[in-house]
């Protein structure tokens, strides 16, 4: 924590900072960071145990106990790939108009937490947050109707050994990142807009480009978002209620850096099923 010492021996406005001052503010700094990683670490796990519960209820090999539909004036099953259909709960959430429900209810939710922070209780801001989690749990549950298994969690391993080092980069580096974080955010804005266009494109070699610029946009904010965090702490004077609110959404922070690195990834690396 050398390094962290004289990031901190003087303020913002250049007063100088006592080595007591400057250890109390890095032990201040480990317990803050801790406690986000342990926020975006629980959000994970809350998105991962939403995906499997909502896949085992939406996926079945069971063709009798699949949802049915007309076709041709003829019932039939809603089947997936290989032996797998859709469940009724599965039908309801990815083929009916629900799903655009799904898709708007977690931008809904994210934006109200990001705007509206300031005016609700930690508490509930942290009830927002693992709502928001398991939404998108349910959301990703369908990549594991997509995706084989092994390849899913050869991704997500993939993905979380990335993001440790890209983080931990983010922490110790001597260099400034607020300069390419605008570029980051152009990136991140020009991977939306293309991702829109791919919607009625549908070409597979425009999701490819978005892919691979997603990995490097990601992956920059990754260790941009944490280096900003560090500095918001040390330069924000935190504490109490404020310091809880700034954790929790450092860690929705962190949290879509990791799930939007792990979506691109999948895209590129992961196996389809047959």
């Amino acid at each position: 924590m050398a390094q962290f010492n004289r990031d901190i021996s003087s303020t913002a406005l250049g007063a100088p900072v006592s080595r007591a001052e400057a250890d109390a503010i890095d032990a201040g700094l480990r317990a803050y960071l801790l406690r986000v990683y342990n926020y975006m670490t629980l959000g994970l796990a809350v998105t991962a145990l939403a995906a499997l519960a909502i896949y085992a209820l939406s996926a079945t090999d069971d063709a009798a106990a699949a949802a049915k539909v007309m076709r041709g004036g003829v019932e039939s099953s809603v089947r997936l790939t290989g032996g797998l259909y859709l469940t009724p709960l599965g039908y309801a959430l990815f083929a009916s108009p629900l799903k655009w429900g799904l898709i708007l209810a977690p931008l809904a939710l994210v934006f109200g937490l990001s705007f509206g922070i300031e005016r609700v209780p930690p508490a509930v801001a942290q009830l927002l947050f693992w709502l928001y989690a398991a939404l998108i749990g349910v959301s990703l549950s369908s990549v594991f109707m997509i995706y084989t298994h092994t390849s899913v969690a050869r991704v997500f391993i993939i993905t979380a050994a990335s993001f440790g080092a890209l983080s931990l980069w983010g922490y110790t580096t001597k260099q400034d990142l607020a300069a390419i974080g605008s570029f980051l955010l152009m990136g991140l804005f020009g991977i939306i807009i293309a991702a829109f266009v791919n919607l009625f494109l549908a070409s597979s070699a425009l999701q490819w480009v978005i892919s691979v610029a997603g990995v490097l946009v990601f992956s920059g904010l990754a260790a941009w978002d944490t280096q900003r965090l560090k500095r918001e702490y040390i330069y924000g004077a935190m504490d109490g209620e404020t310091a809880e609110r700034s954790a929790i959404m450092g860690a929705l922070s962190l949290y879509l850096d990791f799930i939007n690195l792990f979506t691109v990834l999948l895209q590129l690396l992961g196996e389809r099923e047959d």
